[in-house]
């Protein structure tokens, strides 16, 4: 049985351990962030649909604006960004 891969990411300035294949909106919520953007009324807004559709799980991945967080996989050194 193999062990599965353990890469770093940084949630928010943070490093965070996760096993390779994880989603950042699971990186996210594992740092216990539930909050990933504000709405232009300033409301929190977080993962909904998990499947890419809502647009409401949108975070900065390596200084790229609007990236889906339920859709996008972690990488090795991967920079995390939530509005919060």
């Amino acid at each position: 049985m193999c062990m599965p891969e353990i890469i770093h990411v940084s949630v928010n300035g943070i490093a965070v351990a996760v096993e390779s294949g994880t989603t950042v909106a699971a990186a996210v919520l594992q740092c216990g962030i539930s909050s990933f953007r504000r709405s232009v009324t300033g409301e929190p807004r977080g993962p909904l649909c998990g499947m890419g559709i809502c647009f409401e799980c949108r975070v900065t991945v390596d200084r790229l604006a609007h990236a889906k967080s339920c859709q996008t996989l972690c990488t090795p050194g991967m920079e995390i960004t939530t509005d919060e």
